[in-house]
């Protein structure tokens, strides 16, 4: 796409992920479930950091890990997202910009400090997800660049963010800017506690027309429409968006556009590690895919690819040559 000068541009929330192992001991005892998500306080975030065992500090959040995995295929990426002027907000704006992604949003000048992530993985790569919002829930409509915005050929946007509500209008005032420019727009739906606290706002911005492509898991698809059968969510929700991905873990990926439906396995691997940034690094393959004019069924595989490599191992970035594994599995 010549006519543009990134090929995705990622909006979210700007989160320092704290990434620990554990066990279900630990868990249980600070009455945590498993493999879910939960929105924590600044209290709570310092009293839960001083109880973990040691852990490594990464640049993370949804879209963050998104715009990393696009950069990491060579793809032209950008990221907006809110951070303080404190010391993990240098660290994110170090972290992302040295992989080549633009990220020209001002850090903010508050008390609010950045966001951080406290990631609880357990021996069965689980993670427990603790978060504390912090900075990311102030982004604003001002903070947008709207020409970048202009010059992306696809808006990708997190349902995490949809919570707040001057963060909300600044997604949606950007998918307005993106649409004008003719450009395509991309939103995933996060997590199902996402869809079960938006499920109205959710639906309403498909049925508005205004999304190109749907990024959703199973669990999420099915709360979305409510239907009980994989195949019939799957068949409600595409027959209202342009393109859906969905991804089953295990099981693959599927995407419909239209009448036609593809499906691909997931990618082999030797030792799931840690599922952190999964659904991250696949839509960043699918993203890149779709970016370079490739069909829905080698977009999955780009995904499933990214998607199998940072399970191998602790966090949500990878280690590996994306761009090289891609090349060498697609042949």
């Amino acid at each position: 796409m010549t006519d543009t000068r990134l090929d995705v541009l990622c909006i979210g929330n700007a989160i320092v992920d704290v990434i620990a192992a554990t066990d279900d001991s630990f868990l249980a005892a600070e009455g945590l479930d498993k493999g879910a998500m939960r929105l924590i306080d600044a209290a709570e975030a310092t009293r839960l950091y001083g109880k973990m065992g040691p852990g490594r500090e990464i640049s993370g959040g949804s879209a963050g890990n998104t715009a990393a995995g696009v950069a990491m295929l060579g793809g032209r990426a950008g990221f907006v997202g809110q951070v303080a002027d404190d010391q993990l907000g240098e660290v994110y704006r170090h972290d992302i910009t040295s992989l080549g992604i633009e990220f020209t949003t001002p850090s903010q000048q508050a008390d609010v400090p950045t966001a951080r992530s406290l990631v609880l993985v357990t021996p069965d790569a689980q993670r427990t997800m603790n978060t504390f919002l912090g900075a990311a829930q102030n982004l604003t409509v001002e903070a947008l660049d709207e020409e970048q915005v202009r010059q992306s050929a696809i808006l990708y946007l997190e349902g995490y963010l949809w919570d707040p509500e001057r963060p909300r209008a600044a997604m949606e005032r950007a998918i307005d800017v993106a649409r004008a420019a003719g450009r395509k727009v991309a939103f995933t739906l996060s997590d199902s506690f996402c869809v079960d606290r938006h499920r109205d706002g959710f639906n309403a911005l498909i049925d508005s027309g205004r999304l190109d492509i749907l990024f959703a898991n199973e669990a999420e698809i099915v709360s979305l429409t409510g239907e009980s059968d994989f195949d019939r969510a799957v068949a409600a929700a595409s027959a209202r968006v342009p393109l859906l991905v969905v991804t089953r873990g295990e099981r693959g990926a599927v995407a419909v556009e239209g009448e036609a439906r593809v499906e691909v396995p997931a990618e082999p691997v030797a030792a799931i590690v840690d599922t952190t940034g999964a659904g991250d690094l696949f839509a960043a393959g699918f993203l890149t895919g779709h970016a370079q004019g490739r069909s829905n069924d080698v977009a999955l595989r780009m995904g499933a690819i990214a998607a199998a490599e940072v399970i191998s191992h602790y966090g949500a970035r990878p280690e590996a040559d994306l761009k090289a594994l891609v090349a060498e599995r697609l042949g």
